[in-house]
């Protein structure tokens, strides 16, 4: 039995799906303009743990999940447009493609370092603009949008449910966002679900001129094409819940009245750096190639996302990072012998999951089966988690040492050379200390320097011979 915390509602339900041999669910994915960054791999990871549970309950070929990828946006538009005027070959149009094919490349290296299984369907928003122009023509000739000087908006107030999933009104909504200022609105709230193109935008042909799509149509385009008006579950991070999941609903349920779109809605909260919002302006934002390059392995990164439920804020410490990649290391030595286990998760792991995601709760349960040397046990639940994935013990605690007295070696050698860093940087002697620096990396040892601490990790390419040389 799984419940899960349903927004709509705000209660939790058992999870009853419309249709037990296709149990569906979409997840709004990534505007690709850029790298991903750490607060876009925390829902990736949720969902991806509740994708595994659905395929562990119901059967691999019973679930379709479907996770989008954002292809229309100004934000990929203008950097392909500073390409092109720095002198890039080729039209606008085949620089905006190049742009999304390289970052949704990017996104995909990324999350399959944080052992995310790839969705059934990942459509992209440029591959959807019929279903679109049809889906907003419907909407027109039912009076629920209207079309105005080229655009196409959408009549809020003639869906009457608006405001329920947010739980506020319409004038509550008015009077406390901030929303487009446009003369050809009726109504302020009422949003675009199609806008004319200039000659150096992207654009299609519609029945209202040259043109493309407003975001919130594209999910509700996609999500109809591919899983039909009515399905399972909706995912994304509470940043989404208004407007676009409210815009959605509208949307969609306007379109096909007789439907319940998503009948579940799911919301992982924000991600947080130290305490602090992920910034900038802070220094403290970072994407999740970033850690990567720094040697943080992606099955690190997955465990510190899991140990904090995922309707709670989450708060990206170096104190969960170290502790999280200190037990890993701890257990990738046991499991290391268990590659090819074929053992199921335990019981209570999937007792865990299925009580909302309760992901904290397992992780208590890991740390159980390795206090009670239930190793195989660990190796399994660990690749049903998607920690481990069998092959990479030695990538996870990023040590090849099984050896305690060199182990213990190579730890007072790597401090004694930390300490020269520390004593380089306080005397501001920074070139030397890069170079410090460098020797490590090269010897595949990465370091982490912050504030309050120097840490280090040692890498999958981690050469104890180099690490020796150095002086």
């Amino acid at each position: 039995m799984i419940k899960l915390h349903n927004t709509k509602t705000r209660a939790k339900e058992i999870f009853t799906p419309i249709d037990d041999k296709n149990v569906r669910m979409y997840v709004c994915g990534p505007t690709v303009y850029d790298r991903a960054h750490l607060g876009n791999g925390r829902p990736v990871v949720v969902f991806d743990v509740l994708y595994r549970l659905l395929r562990h309950v119901y059967g691999a070929d019973h679930v379709t999940y479907v996770r989008n990828f954002t292809d229309v946006d100004d934000k990929i538009n203008a950097t392909a447009l500073a390409r092109q005027q720095a002198g890039a070959a080729g039209s606008l149009e085949d620089l905006i493609r190049e742009r999304t094919e390289e970052t949704i490349q990017w996104y995909h290296d990324d999350m399959d370092a944080l052992g995310a299984l790839r969705p059934n369907f990942e459509p992209r928003a440029t591959e959807y603009i019929g279903p679109m122009v049809a889906m907003i023509s419907d909407l027109i000739a039912k009076g629920h949008a209207y079309a105005v000087e080229g655009h196409v908006l959408f009549r809020v107030r003639s869906y009457k449910s608006y405001g329920a999933l947010s739980g506020r009104s319409v004038d509550d909504m008015i009077a406390g966002a901030r929303v487009e200022v446009a003369p050809f609105k009726e109504d302020p709230m009422d949003f675009v679900l199609w806008k004319p193109s200039s000659g150096d935008e992207p654009g299609w042909e519609s029945p209202w001129g040259r043109g493309r799509p407003g975001w919130h149509i594209e999910c509700s385009a996609m999500s109809y094409e591919l899983l039909g008006p009515s399905f399972d579950i909706h995912g994304g991070g509470l940043d989404l819940q208004f407007p676009h999941h409210e815009n959605e609903i509208a949307q969609s349920c306007c379109a096909h009245p007789e439907a319940s779109f998503a009948r579940v809605w799911m919301h992982n909260e924000m991600l947080q750096v130290e305490g602090k919002k992920m910034s900038k302006s802070l220094g403290n934002f970072f994407t999740v190639r970033d850690l990567l390059d720094q040697g943080i392995q992606g099955y690190i990164i997955r465990m510190v996302f899991l140990m904090t439920h995922y309707s709670k804020p989450m708060d990206w410490t170096e104190a969960k990072f170290v502790r999280a990649r200190g037990e890993l290391s701890k257990w990738a030595n046991w499991m290391a012998n268990f590659s090819e286990t074929g053992i199921s998760p335990s019981q209570e792991l999937i007792e865990a999951l299925s009580d909302d995601l309760n992901t904290p709760d397992a992780i208590t349960h890991l740390r159980t089966l390795y206090s009670v040397g239930k190793y195989e046990q660990l190796a399994a639940d660990l690749k049903f988690l998607g920690i481990w994935n069998g092959q990479n013990s030695n990538e996870i605690s990023g040590i090849y040492l099984h050896d305690t007295h060199t182990k213990q070696a190579v730890k007072i050698k790597i401090e004694k050379i930390l300490d020269r860093l520390a004593e380089a940087r306080s005397v501001k002697k920074y070139a030397e200390a890069d170079r410090i620096k460098a020797d490590l990396v090269e010897a595949g040892v990465a370091v982490q320097i912050s504030k309050t601490a120097t840490s280090y990790t040692l890498m999958p390419n981690f050469d104890l011979a180099k690490l020796e040389s150095l002086k």
